[in-house]
C-alpha cells in the first residue's frame, strides 16, 4: 500500500502552531514511508475564507520546509463531486431531503474504528441521530466533504488532532454508506500552554507567522514542534529535519497532551544560531536589518560578519539583533535613561571620556587588543579602577548597560564611530540633567 496523507487547513485564519505540528507529522510520515503528501484547502466557508490567510498558509508551509506532492486542491472547486455523492445517497434511500437540506439519518448502532495511537474506539450512534450532508445553500458540511475528498484522493492515513475524535465515527458511517474503504486514523495530542489548556493567545504567539517574523530559525522551529508528542529516543533534543524524516515512527507519538515550553524553544533556537556559520547568520541578519531600515541595501557584508561573530552567542532569535544590538547600526545609538543616569552622570566622567577620546583618536591600529591596551593604560595613568571607566564607556558607545565584550564592540564600531560617540557622551550626556 502506497501511503497517501493530506493536510487540510481552512483559510479562515493564520496557520496555528498546532496545525503546523499536524502538517509536519503528516509530512514526516509520508516522507519516511516513501508516500505522497497532499495539500487540500477546505474553503467551503466562502464568507470567512480570505486570500491573505491562504497566502499565510503557503508561506508558513514553505518556512516549515513542507512541499506538497499533490495540490493544492480547493473544496470550493469540487462542489459538483459533493452534489453527485449526495444524489447517490438520495437515490439509494439512505439520505433524504429535509427543509432544503440533504440529511443522512443514522440508525442506532455502535461504530468502532481503530486509532493507531489509542486502539479500538467505540461510539454509540445515538449521540448523532442524523447528519446533514448538504446545507440548504447547496454547500457541503465539513464531515461530508471531508469523507468524499479523502475517499476520492485515496487517503490511506488520516493524521489529525485528537479534537477530531468526535468527528471520526460520523465519518466512518458515511464511508460505509458510500462503500468506500476506511483509512487508518491517528489522532495526535493537542498542544497545551502553561495553564494546561489548549495553546491560546494568552500564552503568547500562536501562529507560525509570528514565530517566523520574530526570527526563529526554520530548522529549530521544526525540530521543536516535532518533539511535541514524539521522541527520536535517547533523550535527544537537537534533531535536524532530515534526520527526523529517517527516524519518524507514527506509532511512537504519545497520547498525552504536549506542553509548549517557550523557554525550551528559545534555548533550542539559540543552539541553532550558535552553530550557524557566521556568513549565513550575517546574511539572515542583513535581510532583517535592511527590512527594518537599519541597514542600507548595499551594506558592507564583511563588516556585518564581524558584528554577527560577536553577537552570535547572545542571540535567542534573529530579532534580538534589532532589539538588543541596534547600537551597531544607529548613529547616535538610542540611550537608556537609567543607564545614562547611573554611569554617565558622575563627577569627572565627562572629563575622563573626553581624555580617553583623545587617546583613542591617536591610535594607528584599532583592533580589540590594541584598544584594550590603550584603555587599560589610560585607567592606570588616571588612577582609575578599570570598571569605573568601562561601564560609562559601554553606555556611551552602545546606549546600554549590557553589551557583548566591550573591546570587541569598539573594534567593530571602528575608530571614527567610537571617537564620535565618546565626544557626544562627554559633551552632552554627561552634562545633561
Amino acid at each position: 500500500m502506497t501511503v497517501r496523507v493530506r493536510f487540510a487547513p481552512s483559510p479562515t485564519g493564520t496557520l496555528h502552531v498546532g496545525s503546523a505540528r499536524t502538517a509536519l507529522f503528516n509530512y514526516f510520515f509520508a516522507k519516511h514511508e516513501g508516500g505522497t503528501f497532499i495539500l487540500r484547502i477546505e474553503d467551503t466557508d466562502q464568507k470567512r475564507s480570505n486570500p491573505e490567510f491562504l497566502n499565510d498558509i503557503y508561506q508558513s508551509l514553505e518556512f516549515l520546509g513542507i512541499k506538497a506532492d499533490e495540490g493544492p486542491y480547493f473544496q470550493s472547486q469540487r462542489q459538483a463531486l459533493y452534489q453527485e455523492h449526495a444524489e447517490r445517497l438520495l437515490k439509494s434511500g439512505q439520505a433524504k431531503h429535509q427543509e432544503g437540506a440533504v440529511v443522512f439519518p443514522v440508525p442506532p448502532a455502535q461504530v468502532t474504528f481503530v486509532d493507531l495511537l489509542r486502539g479500538d474506539i467505540t461510539v454509540e450512534t445515538t449521540l448523532f441521530e442524523s447528519l446533514v450532508l448538504m446545507k440548504s445553500d447547496g454547500t457541503p458540511t465539513y464531515n461530508f466533504a471531508c469523507v468524499v475528498d479523502d475517499a476520492l484522493m485515496r487517503i490511506t492515513h488520516i493524521i489529525r488532532g485528537d479534537d477530531h475524535i468526535a468527528n471520526t465515527p460520523k465519518q466512518v458511517v458515511l464511508y460505509q454508506a458510500m462503500g468506500y474503504p476506511l483509512p487508518v486514523f491517528a489522532h495526535i495530542p493537542l498542544i497545551v500552554g502553561a495553564d494546561r489548556a489548549r495553546l491560546s493567545k494568552r500564552e503568547g504567539a500562536t501562529s507560525v507567522a509570528e514565530y517566523r517574523e520574530v526570527g526563529y530559525v526554520a530548522d529549530a522551529f521544526v525540530n521543536y514542534l516535532a518533539l511535541l508528542g514524539w521522541s527520536p529516543g535517547g533523550d535527544r533534543e537537537q534533531v535536524p529535519p532530515a534526520e527526523i524524516v529517517k527516524l519518524f515512527d507514527l506509532r511512537k507519538v504519545k497520547k498525552a497532551a504536549a506542553y509548549f515550553d517557550q523557554r525550551k524553544l528559545d534555548w533550542l533556537n539559540s543552539q541553532y544560531l550558535k552553530q550557524m556559520p557566521v556568513p549565513d547568520l550575517a546574511r539572515r541578519l542583513g535581510e532583517r536589518l535592511v527590512a527594518k531600515g537599519l541597514l542600507p541595501p548595499a551594506y558592507d557584508a564583511a563588516w556585518l560578519e564581524r558584528v554577527a561573530a560577536i553577537v552570535r552567542d547572545r542571540l535567542k532569535v534573529l530579532g534580538d539583533i534589532e532589539e538588543q544590538h541596534a547600537f551597531f547600526f544607529q548613529e547616535p545609538p538610542v540611550y537608556d535613561p537609567e543607564a545614562v543616569a547611573k554611569f554617565l552622570r558622575q563627577d569627572s566622567i565627562g572629563a575622563h571620556l573626553a581624555a580617553l577620546k583623545a587617546r583613542l583618536s591617536r591610535l594607528d591600529a584599532f583592533d580589540a587588543g590594541t584598544v584594550e591596551q590603550a584603555v587599560r593604560g589610560f585607567c592606570t595613568e588616571q588612577g582609575l579602577e578599570a570598571k569605573a571607566l568601562m561601564h560609562p564607556v559601554r553606555v556611551a558607545l552602545t546606549g546600554r548597560a549590557v553589551s557583548p565584550p566591550l573591546f570587541d564592540v569598539m573594534a567593530v564600531l571602528g575608530q571614527a564611530r567610537v571617537v564620535r560617540r565618546l565626544d557626544h557622551a562627554a559633551g552632552t550626556l554627561a552634562k545633561a540633567g
